[in-house]
């Protein structure tokens, strides 16, 4: 029997996640400058955009192309 490909291991998280934990926001406004450690409070922090990697498709290698075009 197959397992189910919605429960297959965790950690394999496709897509961007658009919240991130209180953790990952500071260490985001640390890299920014944006968060002092001691001055700033971690309640009410402010928003921080989440990058979202794109998945780039993969080019066909230049002898395929060649063989395309030679015929």
């Amino acid at each position: 029997m197959s397992l189910h490909k919605s429960l297959s291991a965790g950690g394999k998280l496709s897509r961007a996640r658009n919240v991130l934990t209180r953790d990952e926001r500071i260490a985001r406004l640390i890299e920014e400058g944006r968060f002092v450690e001691g001055d700033t409070s971690v309640y009410g922090l402010p928003k921080v955009r989440t990058i979202v990697a794109k998945v780039k498709k993969k080019k066909k290698k230049k002898e395929e192309t060649e063989e395309a075009e030679a015929s």
